[in-house]
């Protein structure tokens, strides 16, 4: 019997890296548990943000696939993350979040491969959907957002309590006409709802019906499926450099629509708590992630445009940060270095 996996994907910003975070903190004790995860930009700050939280001592293990969609260059860096993860691991559970911008179909059907048939067995795959986007078109006519709806064995509606009195309902409706249900019989779909990822790790249990059905919803988009490869596939990411003398390192990744710019900063380098705090309350962006060793602490930062989620963490190398936006405020740089204590 392979390792139980689930996919936890969704949309940029839906609270995905929360979920995770609640699952692990309500992991059974005596179970020892994996998370892949996998970002958009080459920095690397999930890991960061989850290791802050959990360690190996506590029977997580994590590892991270930087640089875009994990399922490009035929799924090498991916299937590479995550051999070696299970091998350190021995997981009893296996997490992975793609990026909020990568293509769950892809991912899933590495993970079916016959390489994995015995190594892994595939669970439930959940989304995450914040139901007040269903009025947006950048959502409603991305590739990508419709495809983590349509390869769903539960849609979670996460950020409930945001809720008005229609998007219940909405999702419901968009799920029965997007979902992995739409037009083939016998599938169910399930649509439950959840504010701050609080879920129910009882949603992890069962095997998928994803990669069964998947090829019925490539939502006319077959064409381009695989149109987001990186050019920076085949290099060292920003995230395993080693820092030169000026103290940092800067990259930048775009695709599906967005771009991200990021930074890692030498770890000597400690930020102005106020300072940071108030910076990245004001950044209008999709998503911002950062873990930033300041003289007040090590804090994570998690924030979208509805505002910043704040988290003391109990160890940091080294700052990172990292933005995803549609357009990008080219003076994001000096004023990071502004926020530096002196």
């Amino acid at each position: 019997m392979g390792v139980p996996t689930n996919i936890i994907t969704g949309f940029l910003g839906v609270g995905k890296t929360s979920a995770i975070l609640h699952l692990m903190k309500n992991k059974p004790e005596n179970e020892r548990w994996a998370v892949l995860v996998n970002e958009f930009g080459e920095i690397g700050v999930d890991g960061s943000l989850f290791e802050g939280h959990r360690h190996q001592a506590e029977g997580v293990y994590i590892r991270e696939v930087p640089g875009g969609c994990m399922c490009c260059a035929a799924g090498l860096p991916m299937q590479i993350a995550l051999n070696q993860l299970l091998h350190e691991a021995k997981p009893d559970r296996l997490l992975i979040e793609p990026t909020g911008l990568g293509h769950p179909k892809e991912v899933l059907e590495v993970l079916s491969t016959e390489h994995y048939r015995d190594v892994l067995s595939l669970n439930q795959t959940l989304t995450l959907v914040d139901a007040r986007k269903l009025s947006d078109p950048r959502y409603t006519n991305h590739e990508t957002f419709n495809q983590q709806i349509a390869i769903a064995d539960r849609v979670i509606g996460n950020k409930v309590d945001l809720y008005e009195e229609n998007d219940r309902q909405a999702l419901r409706d968009y799920v029965a006409n997007h979902g992995n249900k739409a037009g083939v019989e016998g599938i169910e779909q399930q649509v439950v709802f959840a504010q701050h990822g609080n879920i129910d790790a009882a949603y992890l249990v069962g095997a998928t019906a994803g990669i069964s059905h998947c090829h019925h919803h490539d939502h006319h988009h077959s064409s381009h499926s695989h149109s987001h490869s990186h050019s920076h596939s085949h290099k060292l990411l920003a995230s395993d450099l080693p820092i030169p003398a000026s103290g940092f390192i800067k990259a930048m990744n775009q695709g599906e629509g967005y771009r991200s710019v990021g930074w890692r900063f030498k770890p000597e380098i400690i930020f102005d708590r106020v300072k940071i705090d108030a910076l990245l309350a004001e950044v209008c962006a999709e998503r911002i992630k950062g873990v930033f060793v300041t003289d007040d602490g090590y804090v994570g930062y998690n924030a979208t445009k509805e505002g910043v989620t704040k988290t003391e963490l109990g160890a940091c190398p080294e700052s990172r940060v990292e933005f995803i936006a549609d357009t990008l405020d080219d003076s994001l740089e000096s004023k990071l270095f502004a926020c530096v204590v002196k």
